[in-house]
């Protein structure tokens, strides 16, 4: 394995500040209209830009995509699907329903949070800042034809702030309202002192129709396809195996400036597989046509066979300079046997990655530290002058490291059983009161210390393996238990799990994202992503901070003691990351020659293309 996909694509944030130039966004100032949002302001595009510098404007449209889930959000999975609605908690969406809609505005992923107009076609903000008046374009339609409105859009909002899935709800905690005084106008009301990025998360919502829902329970799981406005609809499809989107030829907002040179395919068709290894062989087999590449084994050992050699198959390794997020075993310190950092800590001795990156990744991966991986907003060393006026008001309620160098996961000597690691966990345990009798360790209360590792993907097993073992010879009894995704997800929306892996992405401008992974309210709410059940005080305090920055400097200072402070609280034993990403796909494609910083993933489907030449060629070669 492994490192897992940006699987939350919205919940962490929305960039970094890149190199290019930008100018003032009117609509931050005093109440001017303006064609685009960002959170500090800045737009690289003109009001009167023609497309995206980083697309194709002269991609050709036609042919088919297919692919594998390598993200997913709410209540998505990667390996099945049984309900066409992908926005609520009940039910495990298909994957691409997203295309199916259009929101209010649409991201730049060559700039760092910019967004620009799409059902809207320019909007006003009031100099608080608390009111965004949105104009939409009279064009806008849904699929049968209807005119998509204010109201729809108001609608939508109200609807998914009430109904949504739970990580939605949180995310607009701060929105108040949504009104259409007319067909063309949106106004939508923020709290005082709302997150930062809370407008631009709103403007990315999917609009649904207000009349398909007037006879329609909105928060059902159904295979029922709902009426959608953006640029596929869905069309063939079988439950748990696959589903196709089909390009809306005559999609109303083909010709903006945010999609010219977009949505390419004529068909895009996700694949799904229960074992990666099954999927790996279904690729092999030409099943699917394009797949990202997670398992470092697989991509060291197993891309040799006759359609790679013969050049049917084409490798790349594009690189990924986007912050890497953080992949680990989150410990759920719901559970009495965890609640002792001492004890979290002793896991996280126990686990040797120098020994699983060399035997079973191939030495492709570095070791992770800190959710803000690859971002400058990664601590090292003391914190700053700036850092301690934020941290000081917490001395006494965090652990003194806070105030000194940050938590680094220990380097191992390789050999899968560093013995001076191993006496240190020891000694941790002993400290916490897990002491051991007849080879077998217990915690306070006399039972054997047992820890399930929950997974859903039986290629991540021998990643276990040599952790298990380690964690055996402390006494600590260790399992794996592999379930299917189903439950998998349902227990983890109840928290019904020990440990278990999970990937999240950060970025140089989180927001309220961050408040569904770490604040206390999150820990106690089925279904969000605090999977650690983090309740720190001083946490929320600082999540506040970063949610109020009133400039990128002010940002990465308050996400600079966060990071202290959910180190020192050894919620989690931190994994890999990589910075590439390695695909392969069938011979048919063309892409962007640069693709864009931000893009998720490599811009694929979106932003790629059919070349009808090179199809042609494949089949010949047969």
């Amino acid at each position: 394995m492994a490192l897992f996909s940006r699987r939350h694509v919205l919940g962490l944030g929305l960039g970094a500040l890149g190199a290019a130039q930008f100018r003032p966004a009117r609509a931050a100032g005093g109440g001017t209209e303006a064609h685009g949002i960002s959170v500090f302001g800045d737009l690289k595009y003109p009001a009167d830009f023609r497309h995206f510098d980083y697309v194709n404007p002269a991609a050709p449209k036609g042919g088919m995509f297919s692919l594998i889930p390598s993200t997913r959000a709410y209540n998505q999975s990667y390996q099945t699907f049984n309900s066409f609605n992908a926005y609520i908690l009940k039910g495990e969406g298909a994957q691409g329903m997203d295309m199916t809609f259009s929101p209010l505005m649409v991201r730049a992923t060559d700039e760092p949070d910019a967004m620009y107009g799409l059902v809207a076609k320019s909007v006003q903000i009031s100099p608080d800042k608390l009111t965004y008046r949105f104009t939409l374009r009279p064009e806008a339609r849904f699929h049968d034809g209807s005119k998509l409105t204010a109201h729809d859009a108001a609608f939508s909002l109200t609807t998914l702030k009430a109904r949504g899935h739970p990580l939605i709800v949180t995310q607009m905690r701060d929105m108040v309202k949504a009104e259409a005084p007319d067909d063309a106008t949106l106004v939508v009301t923020f709290a005082e002192k709302r997150a930062r990025d809370v407008p631009l998360y709103v403007a990315s919502l999917p609009i649904f129709s207000r009349a398909y829902y007037a006879t329609r329970p909105f928060d059902e799981s159904t295979l029922d396809i709902p009426l959608g406005s953006g640029p596929y609809k869905v069309g063939k499809f079988e439950v748990n195996r696959y589903v196709e989107f089909e390009r809306v030829k005559d999609w109303w907002a083909a010709d903006l400036p945010v999609a010219r040179g977009a949505y390419n395919f004529d068909t895009v068709r996700y694949e799904f597989y229960r074992d990666r290894d099954v999927a790996f062989e279904g690729f092999t087999g030409k099943n699917y046509l394009y797949r990202e590449e997670f398992t470092a084994r697989v991509w060291a050992t197993r891309y040799d066979f006759a359609a790679v050699r013969d050049g049917r198959v084409k490798r790349e390794i594009l690189p990924d300079d986007t912050p890497s997020g953080a992949q680990g075993w989150f410990i759920n310190t719901r559970r009495d046997k965890f609640r002792d950092p001492k004890v979290r800590e002793a896991l996280i001795q126990a686990f040797d990655f120098e020994w699983t990156n060399k035997t079973i990744m191939y030495g492709a991966y570095a070791r992770t530290h800190s959710p803000f991986q690859n971002s400058d907003m990664m601590v090292s060393g003391p914190p700053s002058p700036e850092e301690l006026k934020l941290l000081e008001p917490f001395r006494g309620q965090v652990p003194d490291e806070v105030f000194g160098a940050p938590f680094v996961p220990p380097v191992s000597d390789g050999s899968g059983q560093d013995r001076t690691l191993l006496r240190k966990a020891q000694q941790l345990l002993q400290e916490a009161g897990f002491v051991t009798r007849d080879g077998k360790r217990l915690l306070p209360n006399g039972e054997v210390f047992r820890i399930e590792f929950l997974v859903d993907e039986p290629s991540i097993q021998p990643h276990h393996a040599p952790y298990v073992k380690n964690l055996g010879t402390l006494g600590i009894e260790a399992s794996v238990r592999l379930v299917d995704p189903v439950q998998y997800r349902a227990r983890l929306e109840d928290f019904d799990f020990d440990m278990t892996i999970q990937r999240f992405s950060m970025s140089a401008t989180p927001g309220d994202g961050m408040r569904p992974f770490f604040t206390s309210q999150a820990a106690a709410t089925k279904g969000s992503y605090n999977l650690a059940g983090i309740a720190n005080p001083a946490i929320d305090a600082l999540i506040e901070k970063i949610l109020g920055a009133e400039t990128r400097a002010d940002l990465t200072v308050a996400c600079r003691a966060f990071d202290r402070v959910f180190r020192a609280g050894r919620y989690w034993v931190p994994q890999w990351y990589r910075t590439s990403h390695p695909i392969a796909y069938w011979d048919q494609f063309g892409h962007p020659p640069k693709l864009p910083r931000y893009a998720q993933g490599v811009g694929a489907p979106e932003l790629w293309w059919f070349e009808a030449a090179k199809a042609a060629k494949l089949e010949q070669a047969k």
